[in-house]
């Protein structure tokens, strides 16, 4: 008699736990998952970057890149202005869009 609740109360621990379960599911695939594969693309993007290269910083500020070090690059602004900016500054979605308008006109 007393095996048989033992029994039965694991059962229902087990069918508790199925909504924790599945809320980390959701969250993983909607949340985490997503910002893994944005972070990627984002990582690729700098990787791929070249001298010569029209970017746009997260700030907003557009310019073209005219060196590179390890983790800067220098942008021109204007034509005799320079920054020398972080590379993680730089802007993957705006840079992106900034190509797509050049290709329009």
């Amino acid at each position: 008699m007393n095996l048989m609740i033992f029994l039965e109360g694991g059962a229902g621990a087990l069918i508790g736990m199925w909504p924790i379960i599945l809320m980390f599911v959701v969250i993983y695939f909607f949340m985490i998952r997503p910002q893994a594969r944005k972070n990627k693309e984002q990582n690729n993007f700098v990787k791929e970057m070249e001298k010569g290269d029209t970017v746009v910083l997260s700030s907003g500020i557009v310019g073209k890149i005219t060196k590179m070090e390890d983790h800067f690059v220098q942008l021109q602004v204007d034509n005799k202005t320079f920054l020398r900016v972080a590379k993680s500054a730089i802007s993957k979605e705006m840079s992106d869009l900034l190509q797509e308008e050049k290709k329009e006109e």
